[in-house]
């Protein structure tokens, strides 16, 4: 290559196909493009910014660590671990099935590598598994993150095709049916990993009755639930777990994305001290792990949560605004739509791709993304003003006509 080419030509690894926008500026809902043009933000980083952007409490809580103590790995302690754990605890641990522990990590793939771990060892050391035999159920549809034990159990061909040989342990049942899940239960399973609700599927929702279900089996069989609220989890739906929509609590609770205030990533494992309490020292750990400036920050978004306002706002925004969509739905404008909380999946219908309404939206000022080529998944920031996810609205009946 010359040195022109080297200077042209992009060095960055094509592992996203971006819409053509470069953003430069977000406030609120708003983000700003290197051509000065407005968008409202209608994917919110996936859920990690769940608070909309530059959040003045989070800002202001970062600005003020980075002023004293960013990081100093977990050989040592720092003030901000043990009240980051504790708050997160109180917040968390009424929803999940025990006394809390919490096990603080950096992005969500880590949180769900770390409750694999943690069951793992738990059913070796307290359930009496044999040694390698434990086994996890999954269900198809799943996405829990792109690392190789993760891909190893997805059954999305672009994640899991080219990466083997793959991790063993994992059984994938059908999502939502909860016989299938009964039938894949033996003596060697220690764990069933789900999302309570799937996000990357395009915000799929489960039969009222499956995640009781779910529960009810795990309990019976002595087999840990693990819930994987990364996106749906701290205020999405309304709730500050999704679980809670069903009246289930799981045995650990993975949390990302939002848990960092879309500052910087954070994330955590939540659940049974008797099961986290199973890793010791030297047999998991993180240098960035609970550091300093994700505390402070982490600390910052519960103080957001816990006053129960800004789920209550999800609910209250999702439910006029679900009645939108199914009014998009009952003109012929779209196929189908789901929607919990602030958050919604809407499949188009052909010859249109969720690419080209993407596309559409973007000459509009909105921002989402695509899924599985028919689909599109919404989440406004849970600050949005109703007149702004008016506005969007209209852009996107304006975009489907």
């Amino acid at each position: 290559m010359t040195a022109v080419e080297v200077a042209t030509a992009s060095v960055l690894a094509p592992n996203y196909h971006p819409l053509p926008v470069t953003l430069v500026e977000g406030h609120g809902s708003w983000v700003t493009d290197d051509e000065g043009r407005r968008y409202l933000d209608l994917l919110s980083g996936y859920s990690a910014l769940n608070f909309g952007h530059r959040h003045p409490v989070l800002t202001a809580a970062a600005h003020a660590q980075i002023d004293k103590l960013t990081l100093t790995s977990r050989a040592f302690d720092h003030e901000l671990l043990e009240p980051f754990a504790a708050r997160l605890a109180a917040l968390v641990g009424p929803l999940v099935a025990g006394p809390p522990m919490v096990l603080p990590m950096n992005t969500g793939a880590e949180a769900v590598e770390t409750a694999i771990k943690a069951a793992r060892k738990w059913g070796y050391d307290v359930k009496g598994v044999p040694d390698e035999r434990a086994t996890i159920i999954v269900a198809d549809g799943n996405f829990h993150g792109r690392t190789t034990t993760i891909v190893s159990f997805s059954t999305d061909p672009d994640a899991r095709r080219g990466f083997g040989p793959y991790t063993p342990g994992f059984r994938v049942v059908p999502y939502g049916d909860a016989q299938a899940l009964a039938d894949a239960i033996d003596e060697t399973t220690v764990a069933v990993l789900l999302e309570p609700i799937q996000g990357e599927q395009g915000v799929v929702v489960p039969p009222d009755s499956y995640l009781p279900a779910v529960r009810a089996l795990c309990t019976e069989h002595d087999v840990l639930f693990i819930a994987d609220e990364i996106q749906s989890g701290l205020g999405r739906t309304g709730t500050t777990l999704a679980s809670e929509l069903w009246g289930v609590r799981p045995d650990l609770v993975t949390l990302g994305k939002a848990l960092g205030g879309g500052v910087l990533p954070v994330s955590a494992v939540v659940g049974r001290a008797d099961v986290l309490g199973v890793l010791t020292a030297g047999t998991h750990g993180s240098t960035f792990g609970g550091n300093p400036l994700a505390c402070a920050v982490g600390l910052a978004v519960i103080g957001l949560l816990e006053t129960g306002e800004l789920q209550a706002r999800a609910t209250t925004l999702g439910l006029e605004w679900g009645a939108r969509l199914d009014g998009l739905v009952d003109a012929g404008l779209l196929a189908s739509s789901r929607r919990v909380g602030l958050w919604a999946g809407l499949d188009v219908t052909a010859p249109l791709t969720g690419r080209q309404l993407c596309e559409r939206l973007l000459a509009r000022g909105v921002l989402a993304k695509d899924t599985h080529g028919s689909t599109i998944r919404l989440a406004p920031p849970l600050t949005i003003s109703s007149e702004d996810l008016d506005l969007a609205t209209d852009r996107l009946t304006d975009a489907l006509r």
